[in-house]
């Protein structure tokens, strides 16, 4: 991406894709998560080692969807 303040098209819709595929990939672990954790006697260090992950992921999402939010100087 360009490294101005505001986007242009193409670069929002790389934004927007790399989102998307953050996103997926957050519903992906979070569904490893609940399988694990559904088959009994899931693999703690495991589980930590997802849920570290995803929040990982969580905190991506927000920096990227940031990015095309545009900065308002009040």
């Amino acid at each position: 991406m360009a490294m101005n303040d505001n986007p242009d098209d193409a670069d929002q819709e790389e934004i927007r894709a790399e989102v998307e595929r953050l996103r997926l990939e957050h519903r992906d672990l979070e569904a490893a998560i609940a399988a694990l954790i559904a088959v009994g006697a899931p693999d703690q260090l495991q589980v930590q080692r997802l849920k570290k992950r995803k929040l990982q992921l969580k905190d991506r999402i927000t920096f990227v969807e940031d990015q095309l939010t545009p900065d308002i100087i009040a």
